[in-house]
C-alpha cells in the first residue's frame, strides 16, 4: 500500500497558478492547534485560518475555498471546509470566517464531511498519522449554480469545468503522541 495518497489535483488538467498565503499557516508547515477540530478526542479551537490571494486572472468572476484531506482513510479524501461562489473581489478571507455564512464577504458554505456547513479542522485519527490539508482557492469563469445543499464532491464536478486558475497551500497536521 502507497504510504500516502496521491495529490488528486495532479489528476485534474493543469490550470494557471496564481498566490496563495496565510497568516496563520504555512505552505510545507504544521497547522496550529487552533485550527484543529474539537472533537472525537481532540480539543483545537476548530477556527478557520486566515487565507490572502492574489494575482488571479482578470477574468476571474467568483471564487470557490476548499479544504480536502487527500490521505484520510475514506478512498476519497476528506472535505473540511467549502466555501462557494464568493465575489471576484473578494481577496481574502479573515481568520474564523468558516464558522458561518455571515461571517464571509459573500458566498456561502456547503455541507463538510463533517456534515456542517462550516469549517472543521483537521482530526487524523487513522494512519497516516500525519495528513495533509490541501487548501485550494479555485478562479471560476462564473459563479456556479449549485446550493448551499450540495456536497463537496459535486462542487468539485462543477469545478472541473469552470475553473480558469487555481491556487493552493498545503499544510500537515500529526495528532501529538499523548
Amino acid at each position: 500500500m502507497a504510504e500516502r495518497a496521491p495529490n488528486p489535483y495532479d489528476f485534474l488538467p493543469q490550470k494557471p497558478t496564481f498566490h496563495l498565503a496565510s497568516d496563520d499557516i504555512a505552505d510545507g508547515g504544521t497547522i496550529a492547534e487552533a485550527h484543529v477540530f474539537d472533537g472525537f478526542g481532540l480539543t483545537g479551537g476548530n477556527t478557520s485560518p486566515h487565507l490572502r490571494w492574489y494575482g488571479a486572472p482578470e477574468s476571474t468572476e467568483g471564487y470557490v475555498v476548499t479544504v480536502l484531506d487527500p490521505d484520510a482513510p475514506t478512498g476519497s479524501g476528506f472535505w473540511h471546509w467549502a466555501v462557494v461562489n464568493l465575489p471576484a473581489h473578494v481577496s481574502e478571507l479573515p481568520q474564523g470566517a468558516g464558522s458561518g455564512d455571515d461571517k464571509l464577504p459573500g458566498g456561502f458554505h456547503v455541507r463538510n464531511d463533517y456534515g456542517t456547513r462550516a469549517y472543521g479542522g483537521p482530526a487524523p485519527l487513522a494512519a497516516p498519522k500525519r495528513h495533509r490539508y490541501i487548501f485550494t482557492v479555485h478562479a471560476l469563469d462564473e459563479p456556479l449554480e449549485v446550493d448551499a445543499d450540495t456536497t463537496p464532491a459535486a462542487i468539485g464536478f462543477n469545478l472541473f469545468f469552470h475553473t480558469i486558475a487555481r491556487a493552493q497551500l498545503i499544510a500537515e497536521y500529526e495528532v501529538p503522541e499523548s
